[in-house]
C-alpha cells in the first residue's frame, strides 16, 4: 500500500512525525510517499500544490495530512480543496467520541456518534460572482452527491445501531428539501432507521443530548459548522481526526490546523493525528486498529500529556508513548 505523508505547515511537521511512529508500529508493508504542500512551500517556490503533485498523490492509496497554512492571496491555490476535487473525495467523516478523562463544556461522557458530512457541493461549490454592490454564490444540491452520502453514511449506520439523523433547512431551502427526500428514500431503501432535524434545532440538541445519535448525515456548510461545533464536546478540535472518503482514495487529517503561534515549540497535541491513523487503518480493513484507543487511553492515565492538557510531555513524547503501548499490545 502506498501512503503520501504530508506534513504541510506549523504543528503539522510536529504531529504528522509522531503519528507516523504509531502507524510504524503495526509493522505493516506501507511504501510511504512524502510530499511538501502548502504555505512554506509556496512562499519559497510561488507553488503550494502542483499538477505532479496531484498526479503523485493519485499513486498511492491513502494521504496522511498534517495542516496547512492559508492566505488571503488570490494566488495561493488551496491545497485542501484542490486535492479533495482532484480526488473527489465526497464523504467528510467526524467522529465525535469522549476521550478517557477528558471533559468537555457539557460536562458529559455518554456520547458516541458520527457527524457525515457531503464534501463536494453545497455553498462550498465554488460558483461565485463579485461585484462592487452584489456578490452571490450558488449552492449546488445533485441527486448523486445526495444519494451517494446517504449511502455511506447507511453503511455506517448498518455496522453500529441503525440508526440515521438527517440534518437539513428544508423549511426554508427547496434545495434541502431536495436532499431530504433523497436521504429519507436511501436510508428506506437500506432499512436504516431514520429522522429528521432543522440545522437550527440539531445545534442545540447535540450541545443537549448528544447521547441520542448515532449517525448524522447533512450538506456541506451546515456539516462544516456542526462538526467544530462538536468538538467542544470532546474538549478540543485538538482531539478530533477527520477523514475525507472517495470511491478509490482516502485522505485522513486532524482539524486543528497548523497553529503558527505554538508551531515549532514540540508541545502540539499529537492525539488528533495519532486516531486519524486509527481511522486509515479501519479503512484499509486492519483488525487491530482499535488498540489504539488502548494506548490513547494509558497515555491519558499516566498522564503523559501535552501543556494544552494539563501535562508537560512534547508531542513526540506523547507519540512514543503511544507507539510502545502498541508495539507491546499487539
Amino acid at each position: 500500500m502506498k501512503l503520501a505523508v504530508i506534513e504541510g505547515d506549523g504543528i503539522g511537521r510536529e504531529v504528522i512525525p509522531a503519528a507516523v511512529k504509531v502507524l510504524d508500529a503495526f509493522g505493516l508493508d506501507f511504501e510511504k510517499v512524502p510530499l511538501e504542500l502548502g504555505y512554506t512551500r509556496w512562499e519559497r517556490t510561488g507553488t503550494a500544490i502542483s499538477n505532479s503533485d496531484i498526479e503523485t498523490i493519485k499513486g498511492c492509496d491513502a494521504i496522511l495530512f498534517g495542516a496547512v497554512t492559508t492566505v488571503q492571496d488570490p494566488n495561493y491555490k488551496s491545497v485542501l480543496l484542490t486535492i479533495r476535487k482532484e480526488l473527489d473525495l465526497y464523504a467528510n467523516i467526524r467522529p465525535v467520541k469522549p476521550l478517557p478523562g477528558i471533559i468537555g463544556v457539557t460536562g458529559r461522557s455518554d456520547f458516541d456518534f458520527i457527524l457525515v458530512r457531503e464534501n463536494t457541493e453545497g455553498l462550498y461549490s465554488g460558483i461565485e460572482e463579485i461585484g462592487p454592490d452584489l456578490c452571490w454564490t450558488k449552492r449546488v444540491v445533485t441527486r448523486k452527491g445526495s444519494e451517494r452520502i446517504a449511502e455511506y453514511a447507511c453503511k455506517l449506520a448498518k455496522k453500529r445501531r441503525n440508526k440515521l439523523t438527517i440534518v437539513h433547512k428544508s423549511n426554508v431551502l427547496k434545495s434541502d428539501k431536495f436532499f431530504l427526500n433523497i436521504c429519507r428514500q436511501t436510508a428506506t431503501a437500506n432499512g436504516v432507521e431514520y429522522e429528521d432535524m432543522l440545522v437550527d434545532s440539531m445545534a442545540y440538541s447535540l450541545m443537549m443530548h448528544p447521547e441520542k445519535y448515532d449517525v448524522v448525515v447533512t450538506t456541506n456548510l451546515f456539516g462544516d459548522i456542526l462538526s467544530d461545533m462538536c468538538a467542544a464536546l470532546v474538549g478540543s478540535l485538538g482531539l478530533v481526526p477527520s477523514a475525507n472518503i472517495g470511491e478509490k482514495y482516502a485522505f485522513f487529517e486532524p482539524v486543528h490546523g497548523s497553529a503558527p503561534d505554538i508551531a515549532g515549540k514540540g508541545i502540539a497535541n499529537p492525539l488528533a493525528a495519532i486516531l486519524c491513523v486509527k481511522m486509515l487503518l479501519e479503512w484499509m480493513g486492519e483488525q487491530r486498529y482499535p488498540v489504539i484507543d488502548e494506548a490513547i487511553a494509558h497515555v491519558l492515565l499516566k498522564k503523559i500529556i501535552t501543556p494544552d492538557l494539563g501535562g508537560k510531555a512534547s508531542t513526540l513524547e506523547v507519540g512514543n508513548a503511544v507507539a510502545e503501548f502498541v508495539a507491546r499490545h499487539l
